[in-house]
């Protein structure tokens, strides 16, 4: 394609008028059969393309939607942005992905950079409040959406998973197991989910009439070195727990490795519990046991809200459920039991 083709070209090329091009390829219906006939073919024959920063500022929308996820490496935020691109091309939009990598720092640049190209709306899954581009945006009234994480004092639209209910199924299933002493490996609890994971944690261990030790409990930073560290501390601790439950799928990895390290094996000698059903977590070597839920229906719902906002129409926050995946890397008897 020679990208110096303008509409002046088509135009002469179909012998029309550049007015009457121009309506032709913005899909005016006020032109005649043959004119559009002509003006396409021109355009074909040339390999005009229009410009769509020039056809955004006429139109003031750019049909693309900003998604920004906290880490690209996470396959739990890869399936959320899989089913919002699916979403959002069945609507003739397109997204534009970055990645915050855990980061405010990095979330704001991308912020700014999503206000500078345009975009009709923004779906983050937050780390935070930030350094204030979030706040920018708010005062703009750029149609906003949450995914899977929320920052609390905004008013924004949000689709996310029932944290409380994933956990208590996890801690109920170990506890039917036999285990009373039950590790945490958490997030960290300036992130909605983090925190919410771990209110829902002590609330279950309590239900349950479990060991509420504080050395069961550590955080870790939802990536997978952290859950190994965070493994290898509650393990080397005085009185080991006898299963672990991983806020989510990236520290359940690194838990996995370091429990190995230490020749324990899964299943028998410690049952492990993980957030986030990972298409491989199944064949693992013993399959593990996860909290499920969608990522792709979340990423899906999320691209129907912001569209929602961007066209007007009322948007409703979303809770999805959760389910227990039982494998065998919780089924073997309790340590110590």
């Amino acid at each position: 394609m020679d990208s110096t083709v303008t509409i002046k070209d088509v135009a002469e090329r179909a012998g029309v008028s550049a007015g009457t091009a121009s309506r032709v390829l913005s899909g005016n219906p006020a032109t005649s059969a043959a004119a559009r006939e002509r003006v396409r073919a021109a355009a074909a024959e040339l390999g005009y393309r229009p410009d769509a920063r020039a056809r955004a500022l006429r139109s003031a929308r750019s049909h693309a939607v900003g998604l920004l996820v906290s880490d690209v490496r996470n396959p739990f935020f890869a399936d959320i942005a899989h089913g919002a691109e699916q979403a959002a091309l069945a609507a003739s939009y397109v997204t534009l992905l970055a990645n915050a990598n855990e980061d405010t720092a990095q979330q704001d640049i991308y912020l700014e950079a999503f206000l500078t190209q345009r975009v009709d709306g923004i779906i983050i899954a937050p780390q935070g409040e930030g350094g204030g581009n979030l706040r920018a945006l708010e005062r703009a009234r750029t149609p906003l959406v949450f995914v899977d994480r929320t920052v609390e004092g905004f008013d924004v639209p949000s689709v996310t998973a029932d944290n409380a209910q994933g956990v208590e199924l996890a801690v109920a299933h170990l506890a039917a197991e036999g285990h009373t002493r039950i590790g945490y490996i958490g997030g960290p609890r300036s992130v909605s989910t983090g925190r919410a994971r771990h209110d829902a944690f002590l609330a279950a261990v309590a239900r349950h009439g479990l060991e509420e030790d504080p050395e069961l409990i550590t955080a870790g930073d939802f990536r997978r070195a952290s859950g190994g560290t965070a493994a290898t501390a509650l393990l080397s601790g005085r009185k080991p727990p006898t299963a672990l439950l991983a806020a989510d799928s990236l520290m359940a990895v690194g838990a996995l490795g370091a429990v190995r390290r230490q020749g324990r094996r899964i299943g028998s000698d410690l049952a492990l519990v993980a957030f986030d059903n990972i298409d491989w977590f199944g064949e693992l070597a013993p399959p593990l046991t996860v909290v499920a839920h969608d990522a792709r229906e979340l990423g899906e719902h999320a691209m129907r809200l912001v569209l929602d906002v961007i066209e007007g129409r009322p948007a409703e926050s979303v809770v999805l459920p959760m389910h227990l995946v039982v494998r065998e890397s919780s089924t073997g008897r309790a340590a110590g039991a």
